[in-house]
């Protein structure tokens, strides 16, 4: 089984290399399924339901979210929908949408899980005790079970990695959308890696025009929140997982319009 997992898309210079790049990142790696964050996809804050329908065109399988899932009330209540978008599942009862889904394709049944951190990050349920209960239920159903955990801090998400492990096949960190170069396999089998990064303009400050990025650090007033225009990159991990649902490697990768 092989997943490839793509990084926060932001805005429309990150759809566009959704749509440009990803085809080329099937035809090299072959995956079964493929999961990417778009909780910033809409004008890099909040999805839509006509993006999303836009991104599972080509060929995402399953959309994941975080602190931005709500940010276009249009979509909540469509998010019913949409069986593929996913919102952390630690959001209170109540909330529109759900955390996690399982997904047949090629003969294999795959579980992805959605999670959102509470450091510096608004006061949701635990995702650990939210989290335990949900992935003890996906067990039964299948082994193949990716986690991404949408936190802020690094330590939160490591701790997360580890409590998981060898209970999920992958821990996958989103939400900095700067790609880190931890990924490993921990001990008992599960894939990690504390951040995938993001598909969006490379020369930018986390997708956003860095010339109203630097006037907000500056002068400390909101300044308009803008996107980079250009040609974005795509990062992404692949992540390799045996029968019994314990990863064999992980690799990330960047691709760009050459």
């Amino acid at each position: 089984m092989r997943i490839v997992f793509l990084g926060d898309i932001f805005a429309e210079p990150g759809r566009t290399a959704i749509k440009e790049g990803l085809p080329k990142l099937i035809e090299e790696y072959h995956p079964h399924i493929v999961i990417a964050n778009g909780e910033n996809a809409a004008h890099g804050a909040g999805i839509t339901y006509e993006i999303a329908l836009e991104l599972h065109s080509y060929g995402i399988d399953v959309i994941t979210g975080g602190n931005h899932s709500f940010d276009k009330k249009v979509l909540w209540e469509k998010f019913s929908l949409l069986p593929y978008l996913l919102r952390p599942a630690n959001f209170p009862q109540g909330a529109f949408g759900k955390g996690y889904v399982v997904i047949e394709k090629k003969d294999f049944k795959v579980a992805v899980l959605n999670l959102q951190g509470r450091v510096e990050m608004q006061p949701i349920d635990s995702p650990f005790s939210v989290g335990d209960k949900i992935v003890e239920e996906l067990r039964k159903t299948t082994p193949y079970i990716i986690v991404d955990f949408h936190a802020e801090a690094t330590a939160e998400k490591e701790a997360i990695g580890f409590y998981f492990d060898g209970r999920v096949s992958a821990v996958v960190g989103t939400h900095t959308h700067v790609q880190t170069a931890d990924e490993r396999i921990l001990p008992n089998g599960t894939a990690y890696i504390t951040d995938v990064g993001m598909c969006g303009v490379e020369d930018s400050v986390i997708g956003l025009d860095k010339e109203v990025a630097l006037k907000r650090f500056i002068t400390g007033m909101p300044w308009n929140f803008e996107p980079a225009k250009g040609n974005a990159i795509l990062n992404f991990v692949v992540i390799d997982i045996e029968p019994s649902g314990r990863a064999t490697q992980i690799l990330r990768g960047k691709w760009k319009k050459i």
